[in-house]
């Protein structure tokens, strides 16, 4: 049976405990960073983390959006669910957010190739009324 002496193990615990602790950090602080602007992250206990827009608004992608980049809301789709897309001023995309152009020739904001768009029944930021709707309404997950 081998015999560590305590005063050489207890340190060596501490700092293997040392830099787990800022690995869970540093990769925390990295997921934090990967969200493209202008797009920020919330969360919800129920929920975890999701997308919202600079103002905190919930942004949601729409499971019949099948084909990368194409938005299939519209009409009354588009009347209860409004497209995110930029306005003036708006950071260029980059990374896994893009600009894509909607039949009538409207840009819309998309992320990882799906449309994004609000709910508008959420009225304040963080609101996600929508989430679930229909079984096809998802919060957005980074």
């Amino acid at each position: 049976m081998i015999f560590l002496k305590p005063h050489t193990t207890f340190p060596g615990m501490l700092t293997a405990l040392a830099f787990a602790l800022s690995l869970i950090v540093t990769s925390s602080t990295l997921a934090q960073q990967a969200v493209p602007g202008p797009l920020k992250t919330a969360s919800k206990e129920h929920l975890g983390t999701f997308l919202v827009d600079a103002n905190g608004m919930t942004l949601y992608i729409f499971d019949n959006d099948k084909e990368p980049g194409k938005s299939t809301c519209s009409g009354g789709c588009v009347r209860a669910w409004p497209p995110y897309a930029p306005k003036a001023g708006d950071p260029k995309p980059d990374a896994s957010l893009s600009i894509i152009t909607r039949d009538d020739g409207s840009k819309q904001y998309a992320y990882k190739g799906k449309p994004l768009y609000y709910f508008t029944r959420d009225k304040q930021p963080g609101d996600t009324t929508g989430q679930g709707a229909g079984d096809r309404w998802w919060v957005v997950k980074p």
